[in-house]
């Protein structure tokens, strides 16, 4: 066989046969590899059983060795196409991996990748698909990724395009892009935690986008694995047989070899694929080069594309010629060309970010053709002001917020500016961790950092006279002389899905109500959880609501939102004084119950970092038009009585009272200085 490197099949070959018999000599050219199994040449003369080699180091190695049809190592990017070239269309395979966060997407996404031969099986591969700094040291995935598989199976091989979507529930809109290139998805699910809300959320959009679905249960190595609970909730939760459900262990391997087969004779191939027909693709991910410029990740649903094809966007009217084209292997392996039914890059040869949208249609430009239909836009959930910190250049910080939102589109953006902090950005998110991932890959992969402001969430005010206006800057939010114009304020919703072990009903119950939730529903499985749906306000969601979950049920409950519209809300805003000068940076909207506490929480911390100054600072927090806590910084004072005789009372009173004069004088003319450091340091620890 020609399509693949011998030597190095051999070379694994000889580590797998050591494990088995480490004191074993080998001579040069000394492996033999036949229908019976492999047999090594030296002065003991032993022959190994397939079976025994195929299931040995750690079960990496499922590689049938009488058909040789699974390559480890491919000798080259034009051998490996034109193998892939002469795959029918029938004979392709698109698919999703869907589970809770930490239930073993990417560990899985490794072990298929070492069985068809992608990457190496004893590289120790951890989290090949996840590119991302912050996915490696989190352990989670941000970002879905792609990569292409050719698997032999009875006489013929097969193309699987997988993809690996993020688990947390931040990132869904990830996850549903991904729904839109494949056929079928594989649910998996912990055998020791068993289905969780983002589980019952994964299955639900992919039953309603009609997915083929293969239920997994993963995990089944450990200790505290309970099979027979886990395969009644997945037959009872989403109606999947008993019998469909593969039991596996991405970790050590076990059984991952029997999960490609079910993939290759349940999932359907690509449908309305013409091969014939003009170009025609959608745009399903996009990042940044800084020495190709933009890349872009497309479903092809008709025709070919190659490099030099002349191709244009449907929306953008652009124009452009294609650089490169290729698939994901599991990095960048350039092509010849691309057909349709593949998932693959192509480089167009853009070096301005917004000249491309997700969702796009992109086609041939010498037809017209119907535009595919695009993605559900992003529907930001948490604000926040971003601000450069001191020293920064403005202009570089936008141009690397720019590249960075070309590979994160639910991310939203405007310019604004604060009296406190300058010229800034105000961004939309989809959630708190998003937020938080968004800033430390802005740090990690561009260097630069932000001064990152309280997040809120977009509340509504309806005006008396009919007019509705949604503010999600404080600063917009209207005074107190405004609020008679105004009927009344309204917040958004969510309803959150959350499962845990019934041992913990109380607790969660208590939380969720010291969070203004209201009950929605309740159930309880026969396998001992609980699945409770709460009607909870965006606002106390966003404030580290799931930590708290995670907290009073010692880390065994999930959470799953979506959104629930709004609803009429005592809202106000408050506001931070220094000497009766309001600091926009720091102005939030509460909820009537929480202003006293968190007013009184600001004020003092705040005060923390204020430096003591000449005259005394008063820092107040007020809201509705009056101060609900004040904390006062006494000014410097100088000791003007050290070089008076000690019974000269008159002069002492005398110099006193000029002194106080004089802080008066200054406390009316002088303005009090605030470091940036100040308000860098209170949002962090806010």
């Amino acid at each position: 066989m020609n399509i693949f490197s011998w030597n190095y099949f051999s070379l694994v070959v000889k580590h797998t046969v050591h494990s088995l018999r480490p004191n074993l000599r080998y001579s040069r050219g000394g492996i033999r590899i036949s229908n019976i199994g492999v047999r090594c040449l030296s002065s003991n003369d032993y022959c190994f059983p397939k079976t025994d080699v195929a299931q040995s180091y750690m079960g990496y190695l499922n590689y049938t060795i009488d058909t040789k049809h699974n390559p480890i190592r491919v000798s080259s990017n034009k051998e490996l196409a034109e193998r892939m070239d002469r795959i029918p269309l029938e004979n392709y395979r698109n698919f999703i991996i869907v589970a809770h966060i930490d239930h073993g997407k990417s560990t899985l996404s490794d072990r298929l990748l070492e069985i068809t031969g992608v990457v190496n099986p004893h590289a120790k591969n951890s989290q090949v698909l996840d590119k991302l700094d912050v996915e490696k040291e989190r352990g989670i995935t941000v970002k879905a990724q792609t990569v292409s598989m050719i698997y032999h199976y009875r006489g013929e091989d097969y193309l699987l395009h997988l993809v690996d979507s993020p688990g947390h529930v931040d990132f869904r809109l990830e996850v549903s892009r991904s729904y839109a290139s494949c056929q079928g998805a594989i649910l998996l699910v912990d055998a020791a935690e068993g289905a969780k809300a983002q589980t019952v959320a994964n299955f639900y959009l992919a039953y309603s986008m009609d997915l083929k679905l293969i239920p997994v249960i993963n995990k089944i190595d450990l200790d505290t694995a309970d099979i027979p609970r886990v395969e009644e909730q997945i037959e009872n939760m989403f109606e999947l047989p008993k019998d469909d459900i593969v039991h596996l262990s991405a970790k050590t391997g076990k059984n991952v070899k029997y999960l490609l087969p079910k993939i290759i004779e349940s999932i359907p191939p690509p449908l309305n694929c013409q091969r014939d027909a003009p170009f025609r693709a959608q745009i399903v991910d996009s990042w940044y080069d800084s020495y190709l410029g933009v890349i872009l990740l497309i479903n092809i649903v008709d025709g070919t594309v190659q490099k030099g094809s002349k191709i244009s966007s449907y929306r953008t009217k652009n124009k452009f010629e294609v650089k490169e084209v290729g698939i994901m292997y599991p990095d960048r392996t350039p092509f010849p060309k691309l057909v349709a039914g593949q998932v693959a890059y192509i480089i167009p040869g853009l070096k301005n970010p917004n000249d491309v949208y997700v969702g796009d249609t992109l086609y041939d430009s010498n037809f017209s053709v119907e535009p595919l239909e695009g993605f559900e836009e992003p529907k930001p959930m948490v604000f926040v002001g971003a601000f450069p910190t001191q020293g920064t250049n403005f202009k570089k910080m936008e141009e690397s917020l720019n590249n960075l939102f070309l590979n994160d589109r639910s991310v939203t953006f405007q310019r604004a500016t604060s009296v406190a902090l300058g010229q800034g950005w105000r961004l939309g998110f989809l959630g708190s961790l998003h937020a938080s991932i968004f800033k430390e890959r802005l740090q990690k992969e561009y260097g630069e950092d932000l001064i990152i402001t309280a997040p809120t969430v977009p509340y509504k005010i309806h005006y008396k006279d009919g007019v509705e206006q949604i503010v999600s800057n404080p600063d917009d939010f209207p005074d107190s002389l405004e609020k008679t114009k105004i009927s009344y304020f309204s917040e958004p919703y969510v309803d959150a899905y959350m499962s845990f072990p019934k041992e913990y009903v109380g607790k969660v119950m208590q939380l969720c109500n010291a969070n203004r939730g209201a009950q929605e529903d309740i159930q309880y499985s026969p396998t001992g959880m609980v699945f409770l749906t709460y009607s909870i306000p965006t606002a106390q969601l966003i404030d580290d609501f799931f930590g708290k979950l995670k907290g009073v049920t010692k880390g065994y409950a999930s959470l799953d939102y979506e959104d629930a519209g709004y609803k009429p809300s005592d809202i106000y805003k408050l506001e931070i004084l220094v000497n009766g000068e309001g600091i926009d940076a720091l102005s939030t909207v509460l909820h009537k119950s929480e202003i006293n506490r968190n007013a009184k929480e600001f004020v003092q911390r705040f005060k923390k970092f204020m430096r003591i100054q000449q005259f005394e600072v008063v820092m107040q927090a007020k809201a509705n038009g009056r101060i609900v806590a004040r904390e006062t910084i006494h000014a410097r004072r100088k000791d003007v009585l050290a070089k008076l005789h000690a019974a000269d009372i008159s002069r002492k009173k005398k110099l006193l009272a000029r002194q106080k004069e004089g802080k008066k004088l200054l406390k009316s003319r002088g303005q009090v200085r605030i470091p940036p450091q100040a308000y860098q340091a209170f949002l962090r620890r806010q």
